[in-house]
């Protein structure tokens, strides 16, 4: 598969309502080449489609209706085929967001995957349709081309069995209805870049990293593995979000049901749309507006607080499984862009070693934490999709182009 000019690898990351893709060029530097995203994918006329080089430069920034992602896939086909840089894609690497208990490593997409895929809908029914119409686009309009499929689930299946459990009856967890966490492909990214940065002693240690985008979540990492974190069956338990819940009492959602009458699909937008930040706040589930707001807005103020002291407590939670704590990362776009709640998440750990140097914090230095302190507290732009290039790359190159062992 591979040449001089290195192998081109398309990244496509579906959501429900937008999709992220990246073109690398795989060879020693693992050149970024293109990266966009389309979005209001089935929301009426405000679909988008927008495309950076790999210098930050736009290259298309367009208004487009977008009925669904296979018309979304179908306007990024169009548009790459007649770009210098599409010159032979070699592979298509998918973030896919659930592999279950059985898909433990990135696999080569094959029908039996497809077929592996289709039987984890209920487990992931808000992403894993898209993500499979978006497998099915690629290959109708690139049919001999190799697909992985990178599983977001995977990096968590080193956790103990412990760690994986629920209290529930011994049939459900039969069934798979235990911890799975997510956001692996970013925790497996930031352990190799740490790992660069800081040495192996430090991405060895005993290390909280702190996802916290739209979507948020922690793990504990104990010798590069995942040992626990806080996204539990799905991606809504855990920590409060932009828009999901976090962890609620049980007894609420059956509450919901019984009182307020809720079914399956109302409960599920309650969970997963109109809570978190936007619920609490009422107004916004951007983390940005909220502190600009928080002054005059007690709502907003409220849900910042309500933020910040959850994930607070999540790293005391995640340091008493790992036995201490050497090393907190923070990452993904409010980890990376956002100081003051750094601070106040760090605030009150100090029992931990945890402090935070005001000034290093408010520049987003790589390291935040003062010289010499117990903790090093560090901030890391997280690359999910440069973790699924790596990931197809390596997969591809392990099977050769057409499947078979090289």
């Amino acid at each position: 598969m591979a040449d001089r000019r290195g192998s081109r690898i398309l990244t496509i990351n579906s959501g429900s309502s937008s999709l992220k893709f990246a073109l690398f060029e795989m060879g020693d530097d693992e050149a970024l080449r293109l990266a966009g995203r389309l979005e209001g994918i089935g929301l009426g006329g405000s679909g988008r489609f927008a495309v950076k080089d790999g210098e930050g430069n736009s290259l298309v920034d367009e208004a487009n209706p977008l009925d669904d992602h296979e018309a979304a896939l179908s306007r990024l086909f169009d548009w790459l085929k007649g770009r210098p840089e599409h010159g032979g894609l070699d592979a298509v690497g998918h973030r896919v967001v659930h592999g279950g208990s059985r898909h433990t490593r990135p696999e080569r997409i094959t029908p039996e995957v497809m077929a592996s895929l289709h039987d984890l809908v209920p487990l992931a029914p808000d992403h894993l349709p898209q993500e499979i119409r978006a497998i099915e686009a690629v290959s109708r309009a690139y049919p001999e081309l190799p697909q992985v499929a990178c599983f977001d689930t995977a990096f968590h299946r080193t956790m103990p069995a412990v760690a994986q459990a629920f209290g529930l009856p011994r049939d459900l967890a039969d069934e798979g209805v235990f911890r799975y966490g997510f956001h692996g492909l970013s925790y497996e990214y930031i352990v190799g870049e740490l790992r660069k940065e800081a040495g192996s002693a430090a991405a060895g240690g005993r290390l909280i990293v702190a996802h916290l985008g739209n979507g948020a979540s922690l793990a504990a990492i104990l010798g590069g593995k995942s040992i626990d974190t806080t996204m539990g069956f799905t991606p809504a338990g855990g920590l409060v979000m932009s828009t999901r819940s976090g962890d609620l009492d049980p007894g609420i959602l059956v509450y919901l049901l019984r009182h307020r009458g809720l079914d399956a699909e109302e409960l599920d937008r309650v969970v997963n749309k109109r809570a978190g930040l936007l619920g609490v706040s009422g107004t916004s589930a951007d983390m940005r507006e909220l502190l600009e707001r928080e002054d005059q807005d007690k709502h907003a103020a409220e849900a910042v607080a309500l933020f910040c002291r959850q994930a607070r407590k999540f790293v005391g939670a995640l340091a008493a499984v790992l036995g201490g704590l050497d090393t907190l990362v923070f990452t993904a776009g409010i980890g990376e862009n956002a100081p003051p709640v750094r601070g106040r998440i760090c605030e009150g750990l100090e029992f931990l070693g945890v402090r935070v140097d005001p000034d290093r914090n408010a520049r987003s230095d790589a390291v935040i934490s003062p010289d010499g302190a117990p903790v090093t507290v560090r901030v890391m732009g997280t690359d999910e999709e440069r973790m699924i290039a790596r990931h197809t790359r390596d997969v591809v190159r392990e099977r050769g182009p057409s499947g078979s062992e090289p």
